[in-house]
Parts: structure tokens; sequence; C-alpha cells
């Protein structure tokens, strides 16, 4: 059973991974297997609080605009 908030600790760990203006997806900080596995529920939850964690903590990754398939979008901006 997959545990969302562990995912969250994950996707947060690995954003020290990123370049400086650096665009990416919540699923971009996982490798590709590892977020195939993740139920469909699961990932919406973790987009969902990955943004309310940006939103809260207003660190160095900003909210962009979304795709056009409805995922936001965020980039790691210098501060």
């Amino acid at each position: 059973m997959v545990d969302v908030n562990e995912l969250l600790e994950e996707a947060i760990k690995e954003i020290d991974n990123l370049q400086e203006n650096e665009i990416f997806l919540v699923r971009d900080l996982f490798k590709g297997y590892v977020w195939n596995r993740i139920p469909l529920k699961d990932r919406l939850l973790l987009g969902t609080l990955f943004l309310n964690q940006i939103n809260k903590t207003g660190g160095n990754i900003q909210a962009i605009e979304k795709t056009s398939s409805n995922q936001q979008r965020y980039e790691k901006i210098c501060k």
C-alpha cells in the first residue's frame, strides 16, 4: 500500500536535484516505474498535497501554468 505522505516527502527531497529555472511536473520527481505503480487516486492526492505544501512554505518552487492535460507545472527559482 502506498503512503501518500511518504511520497510527498520523497518529492520534496527530490527538488534538491533540480537546477535553477527548471520546469517540472510532480511526476518528473519520480522514476517512471515508481510513478506508474502509484494508484491514480493517490497521484491526484499527491498533486494536491504538493501544491499546498509549495504554497504554504513559499520556498524556491513556484507554481506556474497548467498543461493541456490539466497538470500543474512548477519552476524552481533562485532566491
